[in-house]
């Protein structure tokens, strides 16, 4: 029996961008176990650990030698392979090159009464340490990274330039090679607190010796680390820290050894808005702002070091410099923006292009304002809101040219509120413009008010057609203006109630682009735009977990509005998870009828012809036509689905007691008038043969 072994692989590198670095975690965790089993290297566990200057693996359990192997094809049979001679023809040599033997190791059995030919391969044990420095190295380019570089002399790429390398079997070194380096058995420790190297007596101690030199290995401990220091700062500040999941996980990936220390800013500064303070540590410091227990936010903040904590007060010190020069920054450019009204900047959006085809941002606003316009019309908006509405439109760009926002992307919008309220803007119109960008993504809360949803909807329906106009919408993974992410977030807010039309808001938004000029087939681009919302509402009823065949049922009745196809998925799902056999026996009743029917025909019934089953099918279809009309005027669905279900009884038996097509051609064609007339109640609700059973 083989000995097992421990495996220990280290990358060594300058340090790579955090974010990166995660995704290269989540790959090397999948890449070590596929690279071994690629050659048949029998392993135990690997465990990935991480920094910003290192790739480790470490695998238990790894045998001496490949697993010897003995493989068996199945070739064309016999009679194809040799010819009446027995000489073998073009098949058999093909087969057998194909598999690597000689065509006389070819042999014949049978099976299931036909005489086949096999060949049978036979892999020997190879000496897994001989294979480890092919395999470790295709780890190596196997990762896959957003952006590589090339570094020396040398013509391999990395996210960053590679430094040294760490294999062993062991105490055995794997020489893996790679852009000039040739692994050995010495690490390097805390760029600055144990810079190295360290020699690692054996594969199981690398860890040990990468920790014992001050860097913890990775994310999950470093995340620990932080979390623990962050609830400490709390403790003796009496605050609460905010931890956004993104920034977190970036300063996760940007130390080694983690120290989490507390800083302070003048009061001063809490006199500037607090989304531009916010946005000023987190999104250009990765500090975390913290807050009172009001929700206030303080003028403390939480650093994260990755140096000697023996210099904590100097490093503090240093970010509290770093603060104190962005906040006087951003200090200066609100109060220079406040010198002036937000309505004039609006002119100046003339400097910003929006799209080389679709022109500045000037005109974005000004299309912006006219759907505007009609969203509140069809809204039905009283005259005060309907003026909100066209208000905010025209100022939910301005604050773009403003000092403040061009320095800190991030609070556009919120800028622009601030700005609005400055200068006497009411508190919708002002609101409206902090929210217009909402929902950002999927699950984000819509905006609060039905101002600031036409405003957000109005925004973001122009950027779509747009788009599609001049022919920039997605392709498979690219989606370089997010559409799709617009295009989710006016969907979740017509599910949440925004009372329009989508399909006329299309039409008004593609009008508007004809009116300035944009030359496009605008018949072909709102059948783009409209399928596309189509699609995007059948990956949120996905994601919410709606069959495929229950969307289909209610897009085949040539709905578009997605307000109406969420809704009657959801109903018509919870029918049909509600009473599943009884939901079944009607949708394949359903299926035979619209298998059997002959629109050709029409509708109209001679009752004088009728037997008792089909006076009570008959009877039965009227009344539920006439219930699903007045269900679908009043949009609700479910009573809908109800007068439908009550047709499950008289169509079961009229195809029990009624012979359909009967030799009398008068009524056999009766009695399909009156499936076409059972057909046509579901037509404007759901076609139900898509949920039959079998259906295709």
């Amino acid at each position: 029996m083989s000995s097992l072994h421990t495996l220990a692989f280290e990358i060594g590198t300058e340090e790579i961008p955090a974010f990166d670095l995660h995704r290269a975690t989540l790959q090397l965790e999948k890449l070590v176990p596929e690279a071994l089993d690629a050659v048949r290297i029998p392993h135990g566990d690997a465990a990935v650990y991480t920094t910003p200057r290192r790739l480790i693996a470490i695998v238990e359990d790894v045998a001496d030698e490949t697993e010897a192997l003995e493989e068996v094809f199945r070739g064309p049979s016999a009679k194809i392979a040799f010819d009446p001679q027995g000489n073998p023809t073009k098949a058999a040599t093909g087969f057998a090159r194909g598999k690597g033997v000689d065509v006389d190791a070819l042999e014949r059995r049978e099976e299931n009464g036909v005489e086949y030919v096999f060949a049978t391969k036979s892999i020997a044990a190879r000496d897994v340490a001989e294979l480890l420095p092919g395999v470790l190295e295709g780890v190596i380019a196997g990762i896959s990274w957003p952006k590589s570089c090339r570094w020396g002399t040398t013509s391999e790429y990395f996210s960053r330039p590679v430094r040294w390398l760490v294999a062993l079997l062991d105490e055995r070194v794997i020489p893996v090679r790679f852009a000039g380096l040739t692994a050995g058995n010495l690490t390097r420790g805390h760029r600055f607190l144990s810079p190295g190297p360290h020699e690692v007596a054996t594969a199981a101690d690398l860890v040990g010796v990468v920790e014992a030199a001050h860097v913890v290995c990775s994310e999950q401990a470093r995340e620990a680390v932080i979390r623990e220091g962050v609830a400490k700062a709390e403790r003796a500040t009496g605050a609460r820290a905010e931890l956004p999941e993104k920034t977190l996980l970036e300063v996760v990936n940007l130390c080694e050894q983690p120290t989490v220390l507390v800083g302070t800013f003048d009061e001063e500064f809490l006199r500037v808005p607090e989304e531009i303070i916010v946005d000023a540590m987190l999104m250009h410091q990765r500090y975390f702002p913290l807050y009172d227990a009001d929700g206030k936010l303080t003028n403390n903040f939480i650093v994260v070091s990755n140096g000697d904590p023996a210099h904590a007060d100097t490093i503090t010190g240093g970010n509290e410099r770093v603060v104190r020069a962005r906040l006087s920054d951003a200090k200066f450019f609100y109060e220079e923006d406040l010198k002036h009204p937000l309505e004039t900047y609006v002119d100046r959006l003339d400097e910003v292009v929006f799209q080389e085809t679709l022109g500045t941002m000037k005109e974005k606003a000004d299309r912006i304002v006219a759907l505007a316009k009609h969203l509140a019309a069809d809204a039905q908006l009283d005259e005060a809101d309907a003026a909100d509405a066209e208000r905010a439109a025209y100022l939910a760009k301005a604050d773009l040219v403003t000092n403040a926002v061009v320095e800190f992307t991030s609070v556009q919008g919120v800028m622009g509120s601030y700005y609005a309220a400055a200068c006497g803007e009411s508190e919708q119109v002002a609101r409206a413009i902090a929210d217009h960008y909402r929902p950002r993504f999927s699950g984000d809360e819509p905006p609060a008010s039905a101002v600031g949803r036409i405003v957000a909807m109005a925004d973001k329906l122009d950027t779509v057609c747009g788009l599609f106009a001049v022919g920039q919408g997605p392709t498979g993974s690219s989606d370089p203006f997010a559409l799709r992410r617009s295009a989710i977030g006016i969907v979740a807010m017509l599910e949440a109630g925004l009372p329009v039309s989508l399909a006329a808001a299309i039409d008004a938004a593609l009008g508007t682009y004809e009116n300035a000029g944009i030359d496009f087939d605008r018949d072909a681009i709102r059948a783009e735009v409209a399928d596309f919302f189509v699609t995007r509402t059948k990956v949120m009823l996905r994601d919410g977990g709606c069959s495929h065949d229950t969307m289909d049922a209610v897009l085949a009745t040539g709905v578009e509005e997605p307000a109406q196809i969420i809704a009657r998925t959801y109903v018509l799902e919870a029918e049909r998870l509600g009473a599943p056999e009884a939901f079944d026996d009607l949708a394949t009743a359903y299926a035979r009828a619209n298998n059997l029917r002959d629109a050709d025909l029409g509708v109209e019934v001679d009752e004088a012809l009728l037997s008792d089953a089909e006076r009570a099918l008959l009877a039965a279809t009227d009344e539920a036509a006439a219930c699903v009309k007045e269900a679908l005027a009043v949009d609700h669905f479910g009573a809908a689905l109800a007068a439908l279900a009550a047709l499950r009884a008289p169509i079961d038996a009229f195809f029990e007691d009624v012979l359909i097509m009967d030799d009398d051609l008068a009524l056999r064609e009766n009695r399909l008038r009156l499936l076409n007339r059972f057909v046509a109640v579901f037509a404007h609700v759901a076609d139900f043969g898509k949920m039959a059973k079998g259906a295709k």
